[in-house]
């Protein structure tokens, strides 16, 4: 864990240790049930590469995009594979701050212990979302042998079986429709950056600008992880709730990172509300309980958790991700509406026909700037 100049700001081998030694045990199962369930989770992953390309259009006929791999994994599966994608993105940042820690008088306590703390504390954060997600498509992640990604950068497709079988335990819904479901919204991302090969230089370029724009010291950055692991310790000290209601990302902006942060919103709820949007217009046809499942999980997203775990939502974002489901779907909702599939789908032509944040908000005015514009 050391480099030229000192340690690492994170040591990321502890973080993976810390978050596999807490993150909760998934639902009992017999070993049985477990290979049924990662069989079955493959192929509905591969029934859904057909059904979304059919529905959206995206991918012409004869037209085969970059194969990713689409990976079955259990809690653990999934923190080390999010470990390795935040250490490929997050290494300009902790660059830059590397040597500003260099360079402050307090560099030196920092490089001693700074690393491993914040390992933990991070380590605590992947614990908490490590029982929580259902699937994600893994954009930036580097090939390693346990995990293998795509060619040339390319991503890759993870399914966590246990989130999932807990899930569908918890809403008692059918589980062989709601394995198809979940999947078919994952493979809608999957297709998404396939299909459009700018789409993921694009976003990693909006990121690495949001940031280098980032005027933090390396202190600052151990203290917000602290606040975030305090919270979801329930050892944020009396009085201090309020801070619970910004999140880390509105912690740490500097005006021109509040620009990029709009276009980031913007795009991310494109892609989320696209992909909701799919898995609910394949659905009637492929799952026979779609409108059950629908209104369990919608329900189950409303409804929340504890005050503690509301509060760790605020804090890390994640109610600004349930923002996007709900707003990024309207949209894409309301534009087929208006010019159909094919139209809606020049929004894949260049970044310059990505809905602006007002746009998501107002369909009608994107409908006009790319269509009534070009017509």
């Amino acid at each position: 864990m050391t480099r030229i100049g000192g340690a690492e700001m994170v040591d990321w081998n502890l973080a993976v240790a810390t978050a596999t030694r807490l993150v909760r045990p998934g639902p009992e199962v017999s070993r049985e049930e477990a290979r049924a369930v990662v069989a079955e989770l493959r192929r509905h992953a591969k029934a859904s590469e057909e059904h979304v390309r059919a529905f959206t259009r995206m991918i012409p006929d004869g037209h085969e995009p970059e194969d990713t791999p689409v990976l079955v994994v259990d809690r653990a599966g999934w923190i080390r594979a999010n470990v390795a994608g935040f250490r490929e993105l997050l290494k300009p940042l902790l660059e830059k701050m590397q040597e500003r820690r260099a360079n402050s008088p307090g560099g030196a306590v920092f490089g001693a212990v700074g690393g491993k703390v914040t390992g933990v504390e991070l380590g605590m954060l992947l614990s908490f979302l490590a029982s929580r997600v259902l699937g994600q498509y893994e954009t930036f992640a580097p090939a390693t042998r346990e995990l293998p990604a795509g060619e040339n950068g390319g991503g890759r497709l993870l399914l966590v079986a246990p989130n999932i079988v807990h899930v569908e335990r918890e809403l008692d819904v059918d589980p062989h429709d709601f394995r198809l479901w979940v999947s078919l919204h994952e493979e809608t991302h999957r297709t998404q950056f396939t299909a459009v090969p700018w789409l993921r230089d694009h976003l990693q370029g909006e990121i690495q600008s949001f940031l280098a724009a980032t005027e933090m010291d390396p202190m600052t950055v151990l203290e917000r992880l602290r606040e975030a692991a305090q919270a979801l310790t329930g050892a944020r000290p009396e009085g201090e709730e309020g801070e619970g209601g910004r999140s880390l990302v509105e912690l740490v902006q500097t005006p021109e990172q509040r620009e990029i942060l709009g276009r980031l919103t913007a795009v991310m709820s494109l892609l989320e509300g696209h992909a909701d949007y799919v898995m609910d217009g394949v659905g009637p046809q492929v799952v026979p309980s779609v409108a059950e499942i629908r209104e369990k999980f919608q329900q189950r997203r409303a409804k929340g958790a504890s005050r503690l775990d509301q509060a760790l939502r605020r804090l890390l974002g994640l109610d600004a991700k349930l923002r996007q489901y709900r707003d990024g779907e309207r949209f894409v909702r309301a534009v087929v509406d208006e010019v159909g599939m094919d139209g809606f789908n020049r929004v894949w032509t260049s970044p310059n026909t990505l809905p602006t944040k007002a746009e998501i908000a107002k369909p009608a005015d994107w409908v006009a700037r790319v269509h009534r514009k070009a017509e």
